[in-house]
């Protein structure tokens, strides 16, 4: 049974870090593309940042350039998306998700398995 597993999220002040975490099991992913998304209540899940199988290639959303860093442990079936500079819009579910190909990264349909998602609260 293929699981993904989020963690890291909490409250943090605007300014702030957090790092968070995704364990995947029941199969390896080292050959996956890696993704990290996040939602609101009552808006749609958005994309926030993909990683390529060999981390030769990054995506991210352009609100989140410059401030977030998505990473991957091909050894260790993890990806992490470190989180600098937070500011209140940053609130949301984070999701991480994995799927085969290079291509439509925004696309939420075309992830194959996702996590259960983990909170991030920044306050102002």
């Amino acid at each position: 049974q293929v699981q993904l597993v989020e963690s890291g999220g909490g409250l943090v002040q605007a300014g702030g870090s957090l790092r968070l975490s995704c364990a995947a099991s029941g199969r390896t992913f080292s050959d996956s593309v890696k993704g990290w998304f996040r939602q609101t209540p009552g808006k749609e899940r958005e994309f926030v940042a993909a990683i390529s199988w060999d981390s030769s290639m990054r995506y991210y959303e352009d609100s989140v350039k410059g401030r977030f860093t998505i990473s991957r442990d091909n050894a260790m079936n993890m990806v992490y998306l470190q989180m600098n500079s937070l500011k209140p819009e940053d609130t949301a579910v984070y999701y991480c998700a994995v799927r085969r190909v290079w291509s439509n990264l925004r696309r939420t349909y075309e992830y194959d398995y996702w996590g259960q998602g983990t909170q991030v609260t920044v306050s102002s």
